[in-house]
């Protein structure tokens, strides 16, 4: 029992000391936090090309349909479908006999023409002497040099006829109209074929390059050509990019051709024609494929970063920008398309504008702000030290 006191001494020290520490860290005020950093981009003038993206489909750059121009049975095929195949090359030959015997026939249709021509010439130079001394009729001399010309006109009705002959003999081996792939045969071996007929015997077509027919409304080239003729933007280059049917984009740049001079009337829409190389065939006829493609270029285009652009209820577009001892203000801006991650403005911003993008949950208009360029680290907050533990 002697030692209570002692023990109520060392207790009323400890509650004093811890008394004298928190009074202390009562009297010692936080120190306020830092302005909020407000990462910015500096928007600047510069030409904006004005991409559009339209729906289009492929088209073979050639297509030719093999057809016979004679009449006769197919006696073999000399190619492998799917192939490609050189213009001039032989795809199939049809049964020459009778072609042969036509010409050989034409040949001695000629012969006997030219016989028969030596006869009347030689006859119409012997009577011409006579008739000079009316030895012989002038009417005779008459109808000698009558039968001559017969005779030498029926001598090139007859080469014609030969000429026609060959050319039939000719066409017993069908070519190849056009260099290009040809498709699967639509006639076999020992099929009798005809001139003129509707069947196809198999179709080529040229891929490479590869033509690409890109709709547009009516509605968007007008809007597009008021625009040119205001001045407000320039014509862009004919250049144009695909995007293929599983989203992934074609590697290749190709060009508009032209554009027809016809709306059709059923949709509404004009066809472009755009050419595209095609090396690897990658790009088959009837492919559905997306174009973008910039039609005009804005000479002096402003672009805002979309996460800079916040909308009121009414749908107005405004942003943030370091106004006058870098505090921010908002500024209304007037906005047209989407240019890839960016708004095109058309009116209420300048170049040299700061438009704050980073920060902006943290940030109020008028108050102070510590401006960085868009993309510096951010500040890593100091942790703070705890209350009940002051010394």
């Amino acid at each position: 029992m002697s030692f209570t006191p002692l023990k109520t001494l060392g207790l009323a020290g400890t509650t004093l000391l811890v008394t004298l520490a928190a009074a202390g860290c009562a009297k010692k005020a936080p120190a306020p936090p830092p302005p909020p950093q407000a990462g910015y981009v500096v928007v600047t003038a510069r030409p904006v090309p004005l991409d559009i993206e339209l729906a289009g489909r492929t088209t073979a750059y050639e297509t030719a349909d093999v057809r016979p121009q004679v009449s006769g049975l197919i006696l073999a095929r000399r190619f492998v479908e799917g192939s490609v195949v050189k213009q001039g090359q032989t795809l199939y030959e049809i049964d020459p006999s009778q072609y042969r015997a036509a010409v050989a026939q034409a040949e001695g249709a000629l012969a006997n023409a030219r016989a028969a021509r030596v006869d009347a010439k030689a006859k119409a130079d012997r009577y011409k002497p006579l008739a000079a001394i009316d030895a012989v009729a002038k009417q005779d001399y008459t109808d000698a040099v009558a039968q001559a010309q017969e005779a030498d006109a029926q001598v090139k009705q007859a080469a014609a006829t030969l000429e026609s002959a060959r050319i039939n003999l000719r066409f017993t081996t069908v070519p190849a109209p056009i260099t290009g792939r040809i498709g699967r045969s639509l006639v076999t071996t020992g099929a009798l074929v005809t001139n003129g007929q509707s069947t196809v015997m198999a179709t080529i077509a040229r891929l490479d390059p590869i033509f690409v027919d890109i709709q547009q409304s009516s509605a968007e080239l007008l809007a597009l050509r008021q625009q040119l003729s205001k001045g407000g933007v320039a014509p862009a280059s004919a250049d144009a990019r695909l995007i293929l049917e599983d989203g992934t984009p074609y590697p290749l740049t190709g060009r508009i051709e032209f554009a027809e001079s016809l709306v059709d009337p059923t949709t509404g829409s004009v066809t472009l024609r755009a050419r595209f190389p095609n090396p690897n065939n990658l790009l088959l006829p009837g492919m559905f494929v997306r174009a973008q493609l910039a039609q005009a270029v804005a000479p002096r285009g402003i672009l805002a970063p979309q996460q800079a652009v916040s909308r009121d209820p009414q749908g107005n577009a405004s942003v943030l920008v370091l106004g006058a001892g870098d505090k921010p203000a908002v500024r209304a801006i007037t906005v047209e398309r989407t240019i890839g991650a960016d708004w095109l403005v058309t009116a209420g911003l300048s170049p040299g504008d700061r438009v704050i993008t980073e920060g902006l949950n943290r940030i109020k208009p008028g108050q102070p702000v510590r401006p960085v360029p868009a993309g510096s680290p951010q500040p890593i907050p100091q942790p703070q030290p705890s209350q009940g533990k002051g010394r």
